[in-house]
């Protein structure tokens, strides 16, 4: 794995999977900052949230960036040049025509959205062309989804433990898949920004 990224690094994101939890927030508003049209790749993120709590994150993230944001909706494309969140208490998946399908089967590590679900289905459709990342969190989910990533050929990146608000997803991500890159949340949005923007 490597902590820091190279000054000339080739890979171009056929799209994104983000995952997070407790402190994630915060951490995708610095992944997120100035993220601008044009970009070559949709952003899938899931954040655990309460289930019977309506989200507000397409409100709260629209408002910080000049890319469209929107709640993944079934049947729907994921889009290049767009963010899109799962919504609260469905899994959310990327099917191999690559659009949104949700499902309500039990919850994967006590979550439902499930990182791991939303990865596995993204490594499966994109293959090589993805990317994904693992950002701070306080259970283990994303892990497995990481390492499936890794496995079928995708470029995975994890934040740096030491700077995250709870280090246990970033730790469980990291000894399941050693991921190619380690990184504060300042290398991480560089290499978004590298490889998912024209």
């Amino acid at each position: 794995m490597k902590t820091a990224l190279p000054k000339r690094f080739a890979f171009a994101a056929e799209a994104v999977a983000i995952g997070a939890s407790a402190g994630g927030i915060d951490a995708l508003f610095t992944l997120l900052d100035d993220l601008q049209p044009p970009m070559a790749a949709p952003i899938i993120i899931v954040l655990h949230l309460p289930e019977d709590h309506e989200s507000r994150l397409v409100q709260v993230f629209a408002q910080r960036t000049r890319v469209p944001v929107h709640e993944a909706q079934p049947g729907a494309p994921a889009a290049p040049g767009a963010v899109y969140f799962a919504p609260p208490g469905y899994h959310l998946l990327v099917e191999t025509d690559r659009t949104f399908a949700l499902s309500c089967d039990p919850p994967v590590l006590f979550s439902r959205p499930s990182i791991d679900v939303m990865m596995e289905s993204c490594a499966e459709t994109y293959g090589p062309g993805l990317l994904g990342m693992v950002l701070t969190g306080a259970n283990e989910d994303g892990a497995a989804g990481l390492a499936t990533i890794k496995a079928r050929g995708g470029l995975t990146a994890v934040q740096d433990p030491a700077e995250a608000l709870h280090a246990t997803m970033p730790n469980a991500a990291i000894a399941a898949a050693d991921p190619d890159f380690v990184l504060p949340l300042a290398g991480l949005h560089r290499l978004l920004h590298t490889v998912a923007c024209r």
